[in-house]
């Protein structure tokens, strides 16, 4: 698998075990909602300052969001 698949699965995993819309997600993010659909459908790829916010936004490592899926 990709890094970049894998970025989006587990952004899209993380913020659904949160129960949180990509919407809410994108929001608190400070990213466009269609730009967080197409990072969790891996059509862009994530900079490192996105990942960072996405993953403040989840209340988590940023590392959680680049770890191998199991």
């Amino acid at each position: 698998m990709k890094l970049q698949e894998r970025v989006g699965l587990n952004i899209q995993e993380l913020r659904r075990i949160q129960g949180m819309s990509q919407e809410d997600l994108a929001h608190r993010a400070g990213i466009n909602r269609g730009y967080m659909g197409k990072l969790e459908n891996a059509k862009y790829a994530a900079s490192l300052d996105k990942i960072e916010a996405i993953a403040e936004a989840l209340k988590v490592d940023p590392a959680e969001i680049l770890k191998p899926r199991s």
